[in-house]
């Protein structure tokens, strides 16, 4: 009897230490990239991308913020919840009049637990320059 109670007791403990591995709930963002590449782009072209993302988790998604990192860089996001198992995008346009490098930044805020709600999407690319602008110094 006293055989039983042990192996009863072993595996009531292995158990409740196996429960933290189990699958984390509640809203969970993926996505594939996290760098925009943009490429070289002509001067006042089209500056929009789109990025996307899917919900992994096991509750509703939502993105409270994306901002980008100067005003150049603009995202519009979904306002409404992303299902789990279901994809959104987020539209980022870049303003494609401001001639070289594209260096830029947007942070997405979600819903996820405080310790993984934050998330950095990088932009990059390079603008060509005006062709109908006048040469300096003439």
């Amino acid at each position: 009897m006293r055989t039983n109670a042990i192996i009863i007791y072993i595996m009531a403990a292995v158990f409740f230490m196996a429960k933290p591995a189990v699958a984390q709930t509640g809203p969970k963002i993926h996505f594939e990239q996290f760098i925009i590449e943009y490429g070289e782009v002509d001067y006042a072209s089209d500056g929009e991308r789109l990025w996307t993302f899917k919900n992994v988790g096991t509750e509703p998604l939502m993105i409270t913020a994306a901002k980008g990192s100067c005003g150049c860089t603009v995202a519009k996001y979904p306002k409404s919840a992303i299902m789990p198992g279901k994809e959104g995008v987020v539209k980022i346009k870049y303003d494609t009049k401001r001639v070289g490098v594209i260096s830029k930044t947007i942070s997405i805020t979600t819903n996820e637990p405080d310790d993984h709600n934050f998330h950095v999407i990088k932009i990059m690319g390079k603008v060509k320059a005006d062709p109908n602008a006048k040469p300096r110094g003439k």
